[in-house]
């Protein structure tokens, strides 16, 4: 099967400019991205960055390492190397090390500096505060600060495509959503996920659960266990690297028994490779966030001197910022064709999916 993305007949590979097209700030209508006065860009081909992960770690299978990607992808088309002057990570092994990670960057004078999900927030604008001069990116939080660009997903939207897939692939009639932390973001996640599932057959139940962490592999297991046996075949997780825990129950059962009908949809960046047990794979699919691209794009416009201090950039399934990665087969293609007609309402404006679970 020729490799897809669900949610439009493009490549993922965006220009900086198709994103930047649709992205706003707040809930206005977009505005054109003007340097903030000393935190202009130069220009300079020179222009570092790096990036701070939250306690799940920079190989997460998921959104840091999605992050990290965008970041490398930067520096080889920049000619610049890892490491001072070009760029680099450092990874927070408890959220005391937030602020202390901000500042050794800041220090290390790169040119703009990332912190990488919601928990993030209080440190970055506390030390942004300390550095007005300095450059900052929020990925999944909304800072006001002048010197900070936030970066937000529609990650609803993709979660409704998963959960369309999930409904459509089911033979029990049940699937399954892990969160991490229950806070706006993931909200999203499940929010859409649900949606998704009730377009399709409002009768399917959906089993949703919450960790509290997205550190704690064991954690997603235990639940996956659960679910698994209760015959939940089909399980969408939002967990960062508690959601690895998903995967080794599902990767288990597919070991033990060849014919065992359980598949995990993978988050965040194509998580086809964690699914692999020995010729088989338990990867149904996974709901991108191009957290890559992102990082990719505001870096871009901050080396140009159009750094989006202040500003709220979005981005959705309409511009390709969110979308499904190609399932390798797993889903049939007359399924595939369903998905996508979901995916082309969704981007029309024809579908509008709920950013909060109904209670």
């Amino acid at each position: 099967m020729s490799k897809r993305k669900f949610g439009l007949a493009m490549s993922m590979l965006l220009a900086a400019g198709t994103l930047l097209s649709a992205c706003g700030t707040g809930t206005d209508n977009a505005k054109d991205n003007e340097g903030t006065g000393s935190t202009e860009g130069s220009g300079d081909e020179q222009f570092s960055i790096a990036m701070i992960t939250d306690t799940g770690g920079v190989d997460d299978k998921s959104f840091n390492q999605s992050a990290w990607a965008g970041i490398q992808e930067y520096g080889a088309e920049n000619n610049i190397e890892k490491g001072d002057g070009g760029f680099d990570y450092l990874e927070s092994k408890s959220d005391a090390d937030y602020e202390p990670n901000l500042n050794r960057l800041v220090r290390r004078d790169f040119d703009l500096v990332y912190g990488i999900g919601y928990l993030l927030k209080d440190a970055i604008e506390t030390v942004a505060d300390q550095h007005p001069d300095k450059m900052f990116g929020l990925v999944d939080e909304i800072s006001d600060r002048q010197n900070v660009a936030s970066i937000m997903f529609k990650e609803h939207e993709g979660s409704y495509l998963a959960g369309v897939a999930a409904a459509l692939m089911t033979k029990s009639n049940k699937v399954g959503f892990v969160g991490g932390m229950e806070i706006p973001v993931i909200e999203r996640f499940h929010a859409g996920f649900v949606e998704g599932v009730a377009a399709v057959n409002p009768d399917i139940t959906v089993d949703v659960q919450y960790t509290g962490a997205f550190d704690k592999a064991e954690l997603g297991k235990a639940q996956a266990n659960r679910m698994y046996s209760s015959g939940v075949d089909i399980i969408f997780h939002a967990a960062g690297a508690t959601g690895n825990g998903v995967f080794s129950e599902a990767k288990e059962r597919k070991t033990a028994d060849k014919d065992a009908y359980v598949w995990v949809i993978g988050v965040d960046a194509d998580q086809y490779d964690e699914g692999q047990v020995g010729d088989d794979n338990i990867t149904l699919t996974s709901m991108l966030k191009r957290v890559d691209v992102a990082v990719k794009n505001v870096a871009e416009l901050a080396r140009d001197g159009q750094f989006p201090g202040g500003e709220t950039i979005t981005y959705g399934l309409a511009d390709n910022g969110i979308a499904l990665a190609d399932s390798r087969g797993a889903i049939p293609e007359d399924v595939l064709a369903q998905i996508d007609e979901y995916a082309k309402k969704i981007a029309a404006g024809e579908i509008e999916v709920p950013e909060i679970p109904a209670k």
